[in-house]
């Protein structure tokens, strides 16, 4: 069973609350346990919580995700890649896939070893790095099996497919 939102009153923490709780609660595949709605509309995190998002090496966070990040969730100006306040810089920006895999390899890495905190991943590297859903979800593949990571929509929907 998948999440859906109903309705604009189901945003921010509230609605990752209940999809978190579900999916705890629930049983389904793994895919579906993945499954976040409107990511970018995350205003605050439980302190648990992380915002996993795309950057570029040098760290400067100026616009998407990565602001968000920077506004509102502790990141580094400066700081291109990991844990930084409540936010997780993968970086996006300095080639083709086969550049990110292995950062994305790292956030997998430190969500297994961190099974206290809870992950929400953004579209990364599917705004300003260009890159589509069908390029970027299956570098995630391996984050289906964790528990404490939450991916996008669309990347589920791609790795379903």
């Amino acid at each position: 069973m998948i999440v859906h939102q109903s309705n604009d009153k189901l945003q921010g923490t509230f609605a990752y609350r209940k999809i978190r709780i579900s999916r705890r609660s629930l049983a389904r595949s793994a895919i579906e346990r993945r499954v976040a709605q409107r990511l970018e509309q995350i205003t605050s995190l439980s302190s648990d919580e992380v915002f996993v998002f795309g950057s570029n090496l040098a760290g400067h966070h100026g616009a998407g995700a990565a602001r968000a990040a920077v506004n509102k969730f502790g990141a580094i100006f400066g700081q291109g890649v990991g844990l930084q306040g409540q936010s997780y810089a993968i970086p996006t920006m300095q080639g083709g896939v086969e550049t990110i895999a292995p950062y994305v390899d790292e956030f997998i890495d430190f969500a297994k070893a961190h099974t206290e905190k809870f992950f929400y991943v953004t579209r990364i590297g599917c705004g300003i790095a260009g890159f589509r859903d069908e390029d970027m979800a299956p570098l995630f593949k391996r984050a289906l099996d964790l528990n404490n990571v939450c991916l996008p929509e669309s990347f589920v929907n791609v790795l379903k497919g």
